[in-house]
């Protein structure tokens, strides 16, 4: 896997098709795996959700739909409104109604800055900060080893340190750290164990 980051691979059509094809596969239907990690999200009570990196929108769905969602794939984009979902490219959020200074009461990255190098992780969270409310949430989810082993795409492995290190960085007090949704050594195995950190916005002076 390159050192390099690739983030661009991440905004082709045929990344959403990769997408899509995880989340069909017969035995996640079956089983409806989806339903953990709805209750993760919804037992956080994350309330009106700026959700960056929402790929075709499986968390917005996990919300019900209480977000608005951001991607720099078009195609992804394009699926996740086909699901009735509200979702835009950054220039179009940029022009929206919705980009307005403590829009949002939590701003959700779910597997986005593997994807990306550490001053770009930085810079995309001081991106969208100013779209939080004061006193709101930032939630971190990044792939523990197994996951980030699974997709060429990624090019950083991020563990609670580094997830912490980013929010530090941008001024955000971290509560809250844990694996989901089994003990982090699973994660060594099993792909859809995640690094899940929350934190909390500061009072603007």
């Amino acid at each position: 896997m390159s050192s390099e980051p690739n983030s661009a691979d991440t905004a082709r059509p045929d990344y959403t098709e990769r997408l899509q094809r995880l989340e069909s596969a017969w035995w996640k239907r079956l089983l409806n795996v989806q339903t953990p990690y709805r209750w993760n999200l919804q037992r956080l009570q994350l309330g009106f959700t700026l959700d960056v990196g929402c790929g075709v929108g499986r968390n917005l769905i996990n919300l019900d739909g209480n977000g608005v969602g951001v991607d720099h794939n078009q195609t992804s984009v394009a699926e996740a409104r086909s699901r009735g979902l509200t979702a835009m490219t950054p220039d179009d959020f940029a022009a929206s109604e919705y980009a307005r200074p403590g829009r949002f009461d939590t701003l959700l990255l779910a597997h986005v800055v593997e994807h990306m190098s550490a001053a770009e992780g930085d810079k995309l969270l001081q991106a969208y900060l100013p779209f939080v409310r004061t006193g709101g949430r930032i939630v971190v989810i990044c792939p523990q080893v197994a996951g980030y082993r699974s997709d060429d795409t990624h090019v950083r492995f991020l563990d609670f340190a580094a997830i912490t290190q980013h929010l530090t960085n941008a001024g955000i007090t971290v509560e809250r750290r844990f694996s989901f949704p089994f003990p982090a050594p699973a994660g060594r195995v099993f792909r859809y164990n995640e690094f899940v950190v929350v934190g909390r916005l500061p009072s603007r002076p």
